[in-house]
């Protein structure tokens, strides 16, 4: 996949932060297991040798990963963003105009994503449909479950 990819700075410095953990702290460590499985002697039915072996591979593969994101990224300030629409970046308060419930979501790059704690990647139908919009507009979402409308109550 070719392309940058927008990220927040504090998103940017979480991945690196893995990044230098895994090289510093869970390779060194997965060689070392790997190395005492070896010292049992036949690797052939060495079911600890072969748990070291699968963890490398994923530590390997998570650096791989990691290192190819890192590359591809486009660090967007968000202090210079500005607060009267909504970009990437933005936390924006919102009413479901279906229910009254309220929610609020900050836009970050699909990495760093997380709804649960109130992230959603700006490549999300919600993140989407808010894009661009000012305060007390009204966002049309559609769901699996149908139109959704929410009114845009604060823009930070």
């Amino acid at each position: 996949m070719s392309g940058k990819i927008p990220i927040t700075k504090n998103g940017f410095e979480k991945m690196r932060e893995e990044l230098q953990r895994l090289k510093r702290e869970e390779r060194p460590k997965v060689i070392q297991a790997i190395a005492e499985a070896r010292a049992h002697g036949d690797i052939s039915e060495n079911a600890e040798y072969e748990a070291a072996k699968e963890k490398q591979s994923f530590v390997e593969g998570r650096i791989q990963w990691l290192e190819d994101r890192l590359a591809r990224t486009q660090v967007i300030d968000t202090k210079a963003i500005p607060k009267d629409r909504v970009v990437f970046g933005t936390r924006v308060a919102l009413e479901d105009l279906n229910n009254g419930e309220k929610v609020a979501y900050t836009i970050v790059g699909e990495d760093e994503a997380d709804a649960d704690n109130g992230s959603i990647s700006v490549t999300s139908p919600i993140a989407r449909a808010l894009i661009g919009k000012q305060l007390d507009d009204i966002a049309k979402v559609n769901t699996p479950a149908g139109l959704k409308e929410f009114m845009i109550l604060s823009i930070e």
